[in-house]
């Protein structure tokens, strides 16, 4: 049986941007399934001591901006480190994820392809629209997935899909869950490589 990956993101985290593409490359190498859930950090961060950004103190927001600088330079990225989109507010991106993984889609492209268009291409993902071309360049129906995410079955999955999360030990993004190890972290990916037994 292949190797189950749940991968736990947050589709305007940098850090999950920066490890998108290795952690993809890796998954297929490795031959490995992947599970893809989008969740609402703001209520994780809340059950489990960590606070969103604008809360964090002054040194540690400083800090941040340092540390995505020296990962762009690593992972030779095209990010830009402070897009004026971010930070996105909605949940249309989430959501329009959760709507094409139920429809049996492949969302691990989709998610890559929208964290792409707020680190690379700076667009706003909180636009429906916006995510509709997204999906379009994906392969997928934009419209019918914009309209299935508009539907509160969506809406409580994610919800379902969150506290799954909270369950589960998640804390931060992005969060790779195999055989129930947690790693966490782009900067964690050589771990999650050795876990898979690839190089």
């Amino acid at each position: 049986m292949a190797t189950v990956i749940d991968y736990y993101i947050s589709t305007s985290s940098p850090w999950t941007y920066l490890g998108s593409k290795s952690f993809i490359n890796m998954a297929a190498k490795a031959g490995a399934a992947v599970n893809v859930y989008p969740v609402v950090f703001g209520e994780i961060f809340a059950a489990s001591g960590g606070f969103p950004l604008p809360k964090r103190a002054p040194q540690r927001q400083a800090y941040r901006l340092m540390e995505l600088a020296r990962w762009k330079r690593r992972r030779n990225s095209p990010i830009h480190i402070q897009p004026k989109n971010f930070p996105s507010t909605a949940p249309i991106s989430s959501l329009a994820i959760i709507a094409a993984r139920e429809a049996g889609k492949d969302v691990l492209a989709l998610s890559n392809a929208v964290l792409a268009a707020l680190w690379e291409d700076d667009w706003n993902i909180d636009d429906p629209d916006v995510i509709s071309a997204i999906c379009g360049a994906c392969g997928l129906d934009g419209g019918k997935i914009i309209a299935a995410a508009g539907k509160p079955e969506v809406a409580e999955q994610l919800a379902a899909d969150t506290q799954q999360a909270i369950s589960r030990g998640i804390f931060g993004a992005p969060s790779y869950v195999i055989d129930k190890e947690i790693f966490w972290g782009q900067d964690r990916l050589e771990f999650v490589a050795e876990k898979l037994g690839v190089s």
